[in-house]
């Protein structure tokens, strides 16, 4: 579990420092301007990390679903060849879907302005500006990064309903917790990653507004990795011992 949160903390500080140091400095110098090859940039590297992040996930969940559902089974099926293995093959997904989609939006033909109307270069805001006519070409890849991520999505829910059932079995109370307790935090960060998603890029036309984009891509782009290294600290008992006793420090101070 600690070599895949390893991983996710990655991918998490990466789609961090895609978007957030070049939205602060257009905030504190009053620009909106990036050039052409840094938005191509900007966008490979968000796609890479984003698609990092939903399959390490999925790898995670897997984990999780291995380890309580089949645990004499644990070391075989998820050896340190096997979890090596599994990260470099997310990792390598990761960047060929960034690359097939960052080649595919940036081959179109741009011609309806130059503003994006957001804080960094994603993929829906640049198709906005194509005046291209090939739909096919413009809307394959994110059908198939759609199925996918739901492909992911399907494989997660089939697995938590399998562990659930698995640790309800168990008879004692304490196994039950310490079941729940590592489950938790994982079932936390998948539901805030894809709720946030969705809620950013399956939302009403008759909704949508520049202001509630710019929300809602802050939504999925900042708070799901600023919050999952909170989330899986909240377990360990030293780290809550240290925050409650610096807050209790502070208010004895005041």
């Amino acid at each position: 579990m600690f070599f895949f949160l390893l991983h996710l903390a990655l991918s998490d500080l990466g789609s961090i420092c895609t978007t957030v140091p070049k939205a602060m400095h257009s905030l504190l110098w009053d620009t909106r301007d990036i050039s052409y090859s840094g938005c191509a940039a900007q966008l490979l590297l968000f796609v890479f990390f984003i698609s990092a992040e939903v399959s390490l996930l999925t790898v995670m969940c897997y984990d999780r679903y291995v380890s309580i559902c089949k645990p004499l089974h644990y070391g075989t099926l998820l050896g340190s060849r096997a979890c090596a293995h599994m990260a470099a093959a997310a990792w390598a997904s990761a960047f060929l879907n960034a690359l097939l989609h960052t080649a595919n939006t940036f081959s179109l033909s741009l011609c309806h302005g130059n503003s994006l109307g957001q804080f960094f270069c994603e993929v829906p805001q640049i198709l906005k500006l194509s005046c291209s006519k090939s739909y096919l070409r413009k809307f394959g890849l994110l059908l198939i990064s759609v199925c996918l991520g739901f492909g992911c999505f399907v494989f997660m829910v089939f697995s938590y309903v399998q562990i659930f059932r698995a640790v309800l079995r168990i008879p004692s109370e304490q196994g039950r917790h310490k079941a729940f307790s590592t489950c938790l935090p994982h079932l936390a960060v998948v539901s805030l990653f894809f709720s946030t998603g969705i809620l950013a890029h399956v939302k009403p036309p008759s909704i949508s507004s520049p202001s509630l984009d710019l929300a809602l891509s802050v939504l999925y782009s900042v708070v799901p990795p600023a919050l999952n290294p909170l989330i899986y600290s909240l377990r360990n008992q030293e780290l809550k011992a240290a925050v409650w006793t610096l807050m209790t420090g502070c208010f004895q101070k005041h």
